[in-house]
Formats: C-alpha cells, sequence, structure tokens
C-alpha cells in the first residue's frame, strides 16, 4: 500500500501562501515604479526603491529556500515574516509621498491576513507596528518636487489600484483559509470518527479473544462425540448428518484458531498472493459449507486477466460476513458477481430479501445494532472496519428490483496488484 503523502501544517500552508501573496505584490510595485521610471511621470529616488524592491526579492527568495526544508513554521516565525512584510511597505512608502501616497491603505492587507491566521496577541503586536509607521509616514518621508499637474488624476488611479490590489489578495486569502478551516474539521471529525471506531474494535477484539480461548475446549468435545456417534451408527441419512455436524465444527475450530494465531502474533499468518477469482471462489466455497442451505450464482464480469492481490485473513472474514448477511435476508438465489477496472474491484451481492428498511437505514452497520433477533450487530461493523483499513468501501442498497445490493469496494493498488 502506498503511504498517503504528508499533510503540510497550517503554519507552513499559510507561509506558502503569504510568499504567492508577496510575489504577486511584488510584481504590481516593480511593474508600478518601472512604469513610472520610464514614463518620468514622477520624480522618485529610483536607487533608494530598487534597492527596497530588491531586498523583498531576497526575502521572497530565502522564505521558498526555508520552506523546502524540514524545520517547523512556528507562529512567531509567520509574525515575523508580515512584520517584514510592515517594514519593507513602509520604506517604499517612505520614498514615494509617505502617507499621501494612495498605496497606504495596504497596511490592512497584512493585518488582515494575521487577524484570521494568528493569535490575538501577535495581531495585536503587528497592528501597533503598522500603526506606528503610518503615525511616522505623516510627518516623515522623502518629499516629492515638482510633481506635475495631474497629481490629482494620478493619486485616484492609485487608490483605485491600491484598492483592487488590497481586494483580490484579502479576497484570496480569506478563501483559501476558509477552505483550509473546512477541511481541517473535516479530518477531525474524520478523525474523531476513526478514533471511536478503533475502541469499539479493540473491545470487540479482546471479548473475541477470550472466547476464542474459551470456546476450543466445547468444539473439541463435539468433534470427539462426533466421530463416536459416526461409528456407533451406520444409517445413510444419519451419517449423512453427522458428517455436515463434523464439517460446520471443522471450520469453527479453524476460524477460531485463525482468530488466536492472528491476536497473539500480530497477524504473522502467511499470506498468499492470488488472483481475486481464485480469492473470491475459495471464499464461496468456504462458505458455502457454512451454509449448505444457501444457493447462489457466480459471475466474473471483469477481462481477464484479472487483478492478483494478498488479502489479509480479516478481509476474507469480512466477505464472509457480507454473504451470511445476505444468506439471513434470503438464502435462495443470490447473485454474486466480480468485476473490476484500472482503479478497483467489485464484488456486488445482490439477495431477495426485503431489502433494507429506510427508518433505520442509518443504523444500519453500527455496533450492536441488528435487525435479526438472533445477531450480536457486529457482522456488519467488522466487515466495513476490515475492509475501510484495507482502503476500501462497503455499500448497502435497496435494488430496484426488490432485495438488498451489497457493494464491496477494494483499490487495486492498496491490495498489492501487480499490473498497477
Amino acid at each position: 500500500m502506498r503511504a498517503p503523502l504528508p499533510l503540510l501544517s497550517a503554519s507552513r500552508q499559510n507561509l506558502w501562501r503569504l510568499t504567492a501573496v508577496r510575489f504577486l505584490v511584488l510584481a504590481a510595485q516593480a511593474g508600478s515604479v518601472g512604469f513610472a521610471w520610464l514614463t518620468q511621470l514622477l520624480p522618485l529616488p529610483w536607487l533608494a526603491l530598487a534597492i527596497t524592491l530588491g531586498v523583498s526579492l531576497a526575502l521572497c527568495i530565502g522564505t521558498v529556500l526555508r520552506l523546502r526544508a524540514s524545520w517547523p513554521v512556528t507562529e512567531l516565525e509567520y509574525a515575523v515574516q508580515l512584520g517584514c512584510d510592515l517594514i519593507i511597505h513602509s520604506v517604499l512608502l517612505y520614498y514615494s509621498g509617505g502617507s499621501t501616497n494612495p498605496f497606504v491603505s495596504y497596511y490592512l492587507v497584512p493585518l488582515t491576513i494575521a487577524a484570521v491566521t494568528l493569535p490575538w496577541r501577535y495581531s495585536l503586536i503587528l497592528s501597533g507596528l503598522a500603526l506606528m509607521a503610518y503615525t511616522v509616514l505623516l510627518f516623515e518621508f522623502a518629499p516629492l518636487t515638482n510633481l506635475p499637474m495631474a497629481r490629482e488624476k494620478i493619486q485616484i488611479y492609485g487608490m483605485w489600484l491600491s484598492f483592487a490590489l488590497a481586494a483580490g489578495v484579502i479576497t484570496f486569502f480569506a478563501a483559501k483559509m476558509a477552505e483550509e478551516l473546512r477541511r481541517q474539521e473535516e479530518l477531525r471529525a474524520q478523525r474523531r470518527e476513526e478514533g471511536l471506531r478503533d475502541q469499539q474494535l479493540l473491545a470487540v477484539a479482546t471479548e473475541a479473544a477470550g472466547a476464542a480461548h474459551e470456546l476450543g475446549t466445547p468444539l473439541g468435545t463435539m468433534s470427539v462425540l462426533l466421530n463416536e456417534l459416526r461409528q456407533e451408527y451406520t444409517e445413510p441419512a444419519l451419517l449423512e448428518d453427522l458428517t455436515v455436524l463434523q464439517d460446520q465444527v471443522r471450520i469453527c475450530k479453524e476460524t477460531l484458531q485463525q482468530l488466536v494465531r492472528a491476536a497473539e502474533a500480530n497477524r504473522r499468518l502467511a499470506v498468499e498472493e492470488q488472483s481475486a477469482g481464485e480469492w473470491l471462489e475459495a471464499s464461496l466455497d468456504r462458505w458455502h459449507l457454512m451454509r449448505p442451505e444457501a444457493t447462489y450464482r457466480y459471475q466474473s464480469l471483469g477481462e481477464e486477466p484479472g487483478p492478483r492481490l494478498s488479502p489479509p485473513p480479516d478481509l476474507s472474514q469480512a466477505l464472509l460476513n457480507l454473504l451470511n448477511n445476505a444468506a439471513d435476508a434470503c438464502p435462495d438465489n443470490l447473485d454474486i458477481r466480480l468485476d473490476w477496472n484500472n482503479e478497483a474491484l467489485v464484488i456486488s451481492i445482490r439477495d431477495h430479501g426485503g431489502g433494507v428498511p429506510l427508518a433505520i437505514a442509518e443504523q444500519i452497520g453500527k455496533p450492536f445494532f441488528t435487525t435479526k433477533g438472533k445477531g450480536f450487530g457486529l457482522g456488519l461493523f467488522l466487515s466495513k472496519a476490515s475492509v475501510t483499513r484495507a482502503g476500501g468501501s462497503v455499500k448497502l442498497y435497496n435494488h430496484e428490483a426488490g432485495g438488498t445490493l451489497t457493494e464491496l469496494r477494494l483499490p487495486r493498488i492498496a491490495q498489492g496488484d501487480r499490473n498497477d
């Protein structure tokens, strides 16, 4: 199974976004300064502005290189990065008219980013830094002399450009942050659900291991008695029934032995690679010994050669549980199909029972919930857990022609498929 790509931390993702915003703003600033220099529209200190823009470019490149390293991005580092943006912006304003520059409103962009990404204390410090710089620029800045007569029109266009840039950056960052918050909330909900499921599985596994040890003795006694009965009675009909009972006891003993070995040896059972068709046919043969009263039709729909896989024991048991559920609903004429494509293999099991009642559809598959009076409410729950752990899914549908359609979907790549 391929390991999933590691998720980036929120601070690292935010710093990547901030760096992208920096490159965008730097391009707009450099373009504005370059246009003013080429057209001689404004008398500006070109060398000082070029050096400041160069420092901004160096900060962008340095941040990209830093983000390629493995050490984590802290909230303090992120706040310092925003502080550097405020300082560079203040220097640019100092050499281009101070507080009269229409781009002075860009101060709100780093402050907005800080407000939505950082704790309040960092936002408060950065707000104080921006307010102090703005206050200084009211009185201290490099004055612009010999301004053209169209200064007011230039300032109006500058204010429009400043607003458009600030609005675009804030909207982009706010939208990305909202998307990230939704993703993190979904991830937390998924982890809570997985944690609850793991706790329930641990409780069930503990009880199952104890029951396996306790059931070994009565099953052994039953096996001995059945052998004695077969030797004592010779009636064909009775011998046939005793043979069925011996097969059932043998299956129970094998299942318990697998359970004990898996629990005590951390699932170090020998797992053979085989085709999906071979695995399914072997599981059906074993299941039919357990449920001889059931009848079924099996079809393989995929194009040969079929996918190969190495199914763990719990996945085979999950398939048996699903087959038993279908047989409990209606043991006659089950329709079992195997299909696959480049991404997944699908096993569908259709019974002709009463279907899934809509009133309890959401409860199906939860632990200790059953619609059968003799059931424990664990079969479907354990099956879903095993299939989910293998990267697949189990879904139940009401078939349009009646009955229930159970769909077991397994990703080929997660099951050791050679062809992928």
